[in-house]
């Protein structure tokens, strides 16, 4: 199995792998294409965020600047509109639906690390690693997610749902519901 497969199944891997580097490195030159376009050159825009993303529908628009890991693990829905200062890591899939709406700063986390040091710190040679494994983020339909909230690994958010400002999403999200805090909580339903 390779590094990017254990990546991607979540278990262990390796993130500085030559492969992932890559691909990293791809991410990184399509980014700074994509955060230095003016905001007007519409086809340009477009063609780099179909290059970068594994899937992205029609009217899906990223307000610059916008920073990810690999790209080619993120698919956005239709007219799905992403404001400034987001960060995905997509180092597993991260699925955002059709007419959402991310708010500024909102962060979407996949990686993950063991919470104990002596459990993710390993001494490798001259070099340190750190264990890191992923899970995948789901975001439904409809969804609004407000400035500087964070999506923890793992997470899914169902259909039609509001997450107000500031949020940290730890635990899922059912449809149809309002959410905040820290941890976010459900607060009422729509």
């Amino acid at each position: 199995m390779t590094e990017k497969e254990k990546m991607l199944n979540g278990d262990y891997y390796d993130s500085r792998d030559p492969e992932l580097i890559k691909a990293y490195h791809r991410a990184r030159k399509l980014l700074k294409r994509y955060n230095n376009l003016d905001s007007d050159l519409f086809q340009e825009r477009e063609h780099i965020l179909n290059e970068l993303f594994e899937f992205k529908g029609a009217g899906v628009w990223i307000e610059t600047p916008f920073y990810c890991d690999y790209g080619e693990n993120i698919s956005i829905g239709e007219n799905t509109f992403v404001n400034t200062n987001c960060m995905f890591l997509d180092d597993n899939k991260i699925s955002i639906g059709e007419n959402g709406l991310i708010a500024p700063y909102v962060q979407i986390y996949t990686a993950t690390h063991p919470l104990k040091a002596s459990d993710r710190i390993v001494q490798q040679g001259p070099g340190t690693r750190y264990l890191t494994s992923t899970k995948p983020v789901l975001i439904g339909d409809n969804v609004w997610i407000g400035g500087n909230s964070v999506i923890f690994p793992g997470v899914t958010i169902g259909n039609n749902v509001t997450v107000g400002a500031g949020s940290v999403v730890t635990k899922d999200i059912p449809d149809n519901v309002l959410a905040y805090g820290n941890p976010c909580e459900i607060k009422r339903k729509l």
